[in-house]
């Protein structure tokens, strides 16, 4: 049953809706930006230390719903994340709070008021938004906008109750807002879904992703509603990066491995490659530099391939960097 409650992140006022199974309260809060779900470790064993890291957690949820994901999921891996996650530029949040006036308006020429009352849904949601804690931090935000020109004044008010618009530039900045990379905590995993690979996946491919501060996501093992296509593509989206293994059995290659790491290269999503020495990696990408391992007496050991795969690593973005040696790591064991 639906209710009120106190949004867990900033007390203010939130409807409660059922919460999954393993999730201690879900609920959609206008100050958190919208729904999300907290589990039990989390709700009953943390405590924050200031506003901004309350601010920077509310960041990290609306990046996560701006990538697809409508009720993000709050643990206690999230929230030491998201206690050592920068805090947004000045430009940054002058970014967030043009996206989200724009998602107010019910048409392009369409006015917005920069309303001063904090208990306001309206000026919550912007608050959450441009990782704010006061109104005169909105005020300034909105400064910074007409700065830029991309708003402006809609009749002679006066700063800062006066009404906007947003001009071409603003829609223009927004477009290129769209294209931008937004941080992520989730690292899909391709491979053959057998029975042989569970060894490979929770002894080595797992941990290793967990141990480099990520969440593994393996679709086979995620509760969904859409269609597994779907489902597929949404996850891909939201993956800070990739792990493709091309491990196959005798049916032969498993084409949807090859299609999900084509995918996340097109997406400029790194992507880390592995494979069992016995198996034929066949369509994998000439330039890739393919992690060979065995698996025998409860053992994963990694084969080493010297020089080339040090010098691919140094050309990559530091998470990844750090997996692959995560990685490498675990496969030694």
């Amino acid at each position: 049953m639906s209710g009120t409650t106190p949004c867990w992140i900033w007390k203010t006022e939130a409807e409660e809706f059922p919460a999954r199974s393993r999730f201690g309260m879900c609920m959609d809060s206008p100050r958190a930006g919208g729904r999300y779900c907290i589990d039990r470790r989390a709700y009953y064993g943390w405590k924050y230390e200031s506003d901004e890291e309350r601010a920077r957690l509310t960041s990290w949820l609306i990046d996560q719903r701006r990538m697809g994901e409508d009720c993000p999921e709050v643990t206690r891996g999230v929230l030491e994340y998201s206690r050592r996650r920068r805090p947004l530029t000045v430009h940054e949040r002058a970014d967030g709070l043009l996206q989200e006036v724009s998602s107010e308006l019910s048409d392009i020429a369409d006015v917005f008021e920069n309303r001063q009352d904090e208990s306001h849904v309206e000026v919550q949601r912007r608050l959450a938004h441009c990782e704010s804690l006061r109104i005169r931090e909105i005020n300034y935000l909105i400064s910074y906008l007409e700065n830029q020109h991309w708003i402006e004044r809609d009749g002679p008010g006066q700063h800062p109750t006066a009404r906007y618009r947003i001009s071409v530039d603003g829609y223009a900045r927004l477009a290129e807002i769209e294209e931008a990379v937004t941080d992520s905590l989730k690292a899909f995993v391709a491979m053959w879904f057998h029975d042989s690979m569970n060894e490979v996946y929770d002894n080595a491919i797992r941990p290793a992703v967990e141990d480099a501060g990520y969440e593994p996501v393996r679709i086979d093992r995620e509760e969904h509603l859409d269609q597994i296509d779907d489902a597929i593509i949404a996850a891909l989206r939201r993956a800070r990066f990739v792990v493709a293994d091309f491990t196959h059995g005798d049916d032969g290659a498993r084409g949807g491995v090859y299609y999900e790491a084509g995918f996340a290269h097109g997406l400029n999503i790194p992507v880390i490659f592995s494979c069992r020495r016995e198996c034929d990696p066949g369509g994998a990408p000439r330039h890739a530099s393919i992690s060979p391992y065995l698996v025998g007496d409860g053992r994963i050991r990694r084969i080493p391939q010297g020089a080339d795969e040090t010098h691919l690593c140094r050309h990559r973005r530091w998470a990844t960097c750090r997996m692959n040696e995560r990685f490498s790591a675990w496969l030694a064991r």
